[in-house]
């Protein structure tokens, strides 16, 4: 028997260009994990400039910045979620729990298939 299932995914687009999606999510709750950009592209297997790009594109793009970055100094560098990061991140959450309920329920399509 072929395995058969529905994947959903789901990208916020700003003017037509990809704003936020599994892949920002997952970077956002590394980096609010480790405090690390670096840390979370290495998690990742992706470079930090790819990363940095990213985190740059969200926060110059949105509303509000979703992170912050503090330079090193005697504490050392590090990056934070801002309140509107955590709120992105819990908000696509239940976005995801929502869209996923609803498979679920029609599942039955794949009889279909």
């Amino acid at each position: 028997m072929k395995k058969k299932e529905i994947i959903v995914r789901c990208w916020i687009d700003i003017d037509g260009m990809r704003f936020f999606g599994p892949g920002r999510l997952e970077l956002l709750s590394l980096i609010d994990e480790s405090g690390s950009i670096a840390k979370a592209a290495k998690a990742m297997g992706m470079s930090y400039k790819k990363a940095w790009d990213m985190v740059d594109d969200m926060n110059t793009r949105g509303k509000k910045p979703l992170l912050v970055a503090r330079k090193g100094g005697d504490k050392g560098g590090g990056t934070e979620l801002t309140d509107t990061g955590r709120k992105m991140i819990a908000r696509y959450g239940k976005l995801m729990t929502k869209l996923n309920s609803i498979v679920e329920k029609n599942g039955d399509i794949l009889n279909l298939v």
